[in-house]
């Protein structure tokens, strides 16, 4: 028998039977797999990261195998899709004696994998109580295999992966295993995982103006200060911050040459581009509205992936008379509650952070309903901020000072962490 008649045989007997049906899974050459139905809009990737399993190629060629398809098949919303993952019968005593592998940092990895998919809301029970112990492929297989960001993997027609089109959060290198993200540049791209506090929430992060629209423009000496270029540096931190603990996230504005930056004055310049490699319009509105629009798309396509809590944080720098001297402050849309509740936490914590780092104590910043578009026409809860007045030669070192930016970001990824704290 050629090759060829091999594999046609294979599959035909792989259609008449030789897979069983089983309650959490199918049964392939006697290993149960866990299945799951595909979502509206869901390609191999967005099933696979909802899972945890995109950073390792072995996982996408275990997928087509199990599933008998190529990687340019498309997937079929409410169709069972059987995935990576090995379904044990818990013994009731230890992962290592259930799987038959004693070593104890393979255990560790399985135990914090199937509680992960608990606290996701993917599980019902963890394997304690279900008695149903999930073994992700990768963590036996090919756990030091990952997938480079460079030379992303092939996924299905809906869903074109590239460095342009990806969340943040996709960014995993071949490095050991690094996490790199390349949109925060060389020095800040790998970013470790500090916590899983934010898991299986989702942030779209703007920094405002860019492309043809620089916004305020500041002097300080002989040197321009473009708020687009300040804005952008405190969000790609902001950004950086929710991803190191656990958010899936997107920068939607985003410039291809500018990463975090150190330096006390930013050249100004005109390259940035919307998430997509989207050209930014010369006209404001329109420019606006692409960017409202990507974000909606996305929303949408995470909302019935079943994610429940998606937010909009857009970071703007002020500009007021030269004399005016104001503090970090929020606006929201008028008709939504929780952007104003959104709004007064990170106030809450920047007034916390004010009372202890400020000389004098004070903190003058406010929460204000405001009609914007980025407030009016983003689905997601939103909230927008204003990080100083970029005339002012006091407010300016707000700003200008790398330690400063960087402290800005940590306070606000407190502030949307802590939303249901009280003052």
């Amino acid at each position: 028998m050629n090759t060829y008649s091999f594999i046609k045989s294979i599959r035909l007997l792989c259609l008449t039977g030789i897979f069983l049906m089983t309650s959490l899974g199918m049964s392939w050459a006697g290993v149960t797999y866990f299945q799951t139905k595909a979502l509206a809009g869901d390609g191999t990737y967005s099933m696979l990261r909802r899972y945890q399993l995109d950073g390792h190629r072995c996982n996408f060629d275990q997928f087509y195998q199990l599933n008998s398809i190529d990687k340019n098949t498309g997937l079929r919303a409410g169709r069972l899709y059987s995935l990576p993952i090995q379904v044990y019968d818990f013994d009731g005593r230890t992962i290592r004696s259930t799987i038959g592998n004693n070593d104890w940092n393979t255990a560790v990895r399985i135990r914090d994998y199937n509680l992960a998919l608990v606290n996701m809301g993917l599980l019902e029970a963890n394997y304690d109580k279900s008695l149903k112990l999930l073994v992700p492929h990768h963590i036996q297989n090919c756990e030091n295999e990952t997938i480079n960001i460079a030379s992303p993997v092939a996924t299905d027609p809906e869903e074109l992966v590239n460095t342009s089109k990806i969340s943040e959060t996709d960014g995993v290198s071949s490095s050991g295993g690094r996490r790199l993200f390349p949109i925060f540049g060389t020095e800040y791209a790998y970013t470790p995982l500090a916590s899983t506090k934010l898991r299986g929430k989702v942030f779209y992060v703007v920094g405002g103006h860019g492309g043809p629209d620089p916004g305020a423009i500041g002097q300080r000496g002989d040197y321009r200060l473009c708020e687009d270029e300040y804005a952008y540096d405190v969000a790609l931190r902001l950004c950086r911050n929710l991803i190191a603990n656990g958010a899936t996230a997107y920068m939607i504005n985003r410039d291809p040459d500018d990463g975090i930056r150190n330096d006390k004055f930013l050249e100004c310049d005109t390259d940035e581009v919307i998430w997509g490699d989207i050209r930014q319009s010369s006209n404001q509105k329109v420019r606006l509205t692409q960017r409202s629009d990507v974000i909606n798309e996305l929303y949408e396509k995470h909302r019935l992936q079943g994610v429940t809590d998606q937010k909009v944080v857009v970071i703007h720098v002020d500009s007021r008379s030269q004399s005016q001297r104001t503090d970090l402050f929020f606006y929201h849309h008028p008709s939504s509650e929780s952007g104003r509740e959104l709004a007064r936490q990170m106030q809450r914590i920047m007034r916390q952070k004010y009372r202890r780092y400020r000389s004098n104590g004070e903190y003058h910043g406010t929460v204000t309903a405001r009609d914007l578009h980025m407030l009016r026409e983003c689905k997601p809860t939103s909230v927008y901020i204003e990080l100083a007045n970029i005339r002012n030669t006091t407010d300016q070192q707000r700003i200008i000072i790398q330690r400063n930016r960087e402290l800005l970001a940590d306070w606000m990824l407190e502030g949307l962490m802590n939303e249901d704290s009280d003052d």
